[in-house]
């Protein structure tokens, strides 16, 4: 079964910054929409980003103007940039790959803000 990898995650000290990348294990058809979810000890899971195949992009209130995501719709790759790091930006970050029939997530990647 095709599986999201993650990459890029980290310590990283507030005011900081971090690029993730998710890519699928193997070919996913008919994609359109990438997103970034993260979810931190205690809480549910929750959207930080998504763009669709065309690139229309939706953020979270919390991380607008500090997040930027991206996609390489060749590659199937989407990429989350992080600046400004807060510590409640703490949390395990998933990818998910939406089809008009399924979702796909990747197991995710640790992001920890702390100086």
């Amino acid at each position: 079964q095709v599986q999201l990898v993650e990459s890029g995650g980290g310590l990283v000290q507030p005011g900081g910054s971090l690029r993730l990348s998710c890519a699928p294990s193997g070919s996913i058809f008919s994609i359109y929409a990438m997103g970034w979810y993260r979810q931190a000890p205690g809480k549910q899971r929750e959207l930080v980003a998504t763009i669709t195949s065309g690139g229309s992009t939706n953020y979270a209130d919390s991380v607008k103007g500090r997040f930027t995501i991206s996609r390489d719709n060749a590659k199937n790759t989407v990429y989350l940039q992080m600046n400004s790091l807060k510590p409640e930006d703490t949390a395990v970050y998933y990818c998910n790959f939406k089809t008009r029939g399924l979702g796909y997530w990747g197991q995710g990647t640790q992001v920890t803000v702390s100086s």
